[in-house]
């Protein structure tokens, strides 16, 4: 029981932690050295045997993952094809349609594999000048835009190439579009619920702000923001402070390219290209000793995304004259996001090797034991409330659980690609709650606070996912 009780004290330090603003690649040994003391386990043994080897391997797995999309994020930032994108949708469907044009505008740009802060600052300023202009609450902007960049082009739209849609392969031997007619229907649900509940909200919401602030980004932003917004890739510095469109934009079909080209050719790498070549060779010790499914996923989007880097860079060669900067720029942002999500596996890590733990994977595993989907959902939305990261909570689970669920699933006839998909779309669900960084984030980007925004952003970024989990849930029976 005194195990047990450790290992929820290191939860709720994690989460007071990074409540607070400590950087998760603190707060996590601490707390793992909290349940290591609580449970008699050696503290520097559990850091340097246990915790550090999980995350070097998450590292080895992913980095370059994070490495390119980063990259790819920062060119059509850089090159001004993201102002352009965001600009086009929202002229398109006009200020009678502005809720929908930002949430669109959105869900363009991360569903191409734009960071969701280079996202919210590039549509930001948009946002305020549309919603001033057609008596819309500025107290909506951060849910408007949660809705098109945190939630169904995160977990659910198959090709989508986002770190949380990645995760899962290596574990069942899926790729990017595992599911497509569950994650379809999953976007769906959460688009509909979300925009439902917006236009309701903007209709009968009692605001007593209707004004556009000040939202564009600013230098002398707090720390905290300064520490959220550049762990994903974007520098505030070097934001404009006027929040004026990069000189010399893309046209349309420049800025469009890259985000086609990136899921066109995930699919064709991924179904045409590497299928047909000898990988035999995996089976031998020095290339890992695993197979084909287990790394074809994350090939593939790794040669897409590489591929559409240097497409980017033929397009806009002369909107890039600072390549290099640029190059490096996303290259070095790359580093922190990627180490913040390794530190919670590694953090997972200690805390699964502890005697206690078994007690707490066995009543997890307990949970609908004749449907692995549903204990999986529900230890996948718990862990990404608890560490704030979908990502995070993810990677916790499936390197703790994975193989016990994957052989589940096997034994239930399930699909592995189901199991993927419900575990992509699992973890968009608490993972938003006030403590989560790219809540902080978004809302210091617009200018607001918790009480006046967040419960906006809990509708459309916990309910709506969840909601839309419980749908796939009942359909994947």
């Amino acid at each position: 029981m005194t195990g047990i009780v450790g290992i929820l004290a290191a939860l709720a330090l994690l989460i007071l932690l990074a409540y607070r603003g400590v950087s998760v690649l603190i707060a996590a040994p601490v707390a793992a050295i909290v349940a290591a003391v609580s449970a008699g386990a050696p503290v520097l043994a559990s850091l340097t045997q246990v915790m550090m080897p999980a995350l070097g391997n998450f590292v080895m797995q992913f980095l370059l993952l994070f490495l390119l999309g980063a990259m790819f994020g920062k060119l059509m930032e850089d090159s001004g094809a993201a102002r352009k994108l965001a600009e086009a949708m929202v002229a398109r469907l006009g200020a009678a349609n502005t809720i929908p044009a930002v949430v669109l505008a959105c869900a363009v740009l991360t569903y191409g594999g734009v960071s969701l802060f280079v996202v919210a600052f590039a549509v930001a300023p948009l946002a305020a000048e549309l919603f001033a202009r057609s008596r819309l609450p500025h107290a909506l902007i951060p849910a408007t835009i949660a809705l098109g960049a945190f939630t169904f082009t995160m977990t659910a739209l198959p090709g989508t190439p986002a770190i949380q849609n990645a995760i899962p392969m290596p574990f069942f031997g899926t790729t990017v579009f595992a599911a497509p007619g569950l994650g379809l229907i999953g976007g769906a649900v959460m688009l509909a619920f979300g925009l439902a509940w917006l236009l309701w909200r903007a209709r009968y919401g009692r605001f007593t702000d209707y004004s556009a602030p000040e939202t564009t980004p600013d230098p002398a932003l707090s720390r905290r923001m300064r520490e959220m917004a550049q762990g994903e890739g974007f520098d505030i510095a070097e934001a404009r402070r006027d929040g004026t469109a990069p000189i010399g934009l893309p046209p349309l079909w420049v800025a469009v390219a890259p985000i086609i080209a990136v899921v066109a050719l995930n699919a064709v790498f991924a179904a045409l290209v590497l299928p047909v070549l000898d990988t035999a060779y995996l089976a031998d010790p020095r290339w890992g000793a695993t197979d084909f499914t287990r790394v074809r996923g994350i090939w593939a989007i790794l040669m897409a995304l590489a591929t559409t880097i240097v497409l980017m860079i033929l397009l806009n060669r002369r909107r890039l004259p600072n390549l290099t900067e640029s190059l490096g720029a996303g290259a070095s942002a790359a580093a922190l996001p990627a180490l913040n999500t390794a530190v919670l596996v590694g953090f997972g890590a200690v805390v699964a090797s502890l005697p206690a733990f078994a007690l707490v994977r066995d009543a997890v595993l307990g949970i609908a034991p004749e449907n692995p989907l549903i204990s999986l959902s529900i230890a996948v939305n718990v862990l990404a409330g608890i560490t704030g990261s979908a990502s995070g909570g993810m990677s916790i689970a499936l390197s703790t659980m994975g193989e016990t669920y994957l052989a589940r699933a096997t034994a239930a006839g399930i699909d592995p690609a189901v199991l993927h998909r419900i575990t992509a779309i699992a973890t968009g669900g608490l993972d938003a709650l006030p403590h989560n960084g790219a809540v902080v984030t978004l809302l210091t980007v617009c200018r607001l606070d918790h009480r006046r925004a967040y419960g906006d952003i809990f509708m459309v970024a916990c309910a709506g996912p969840i909601l839309a989990l419980v749908v796939l849930l009942v359909l994947a029976r």
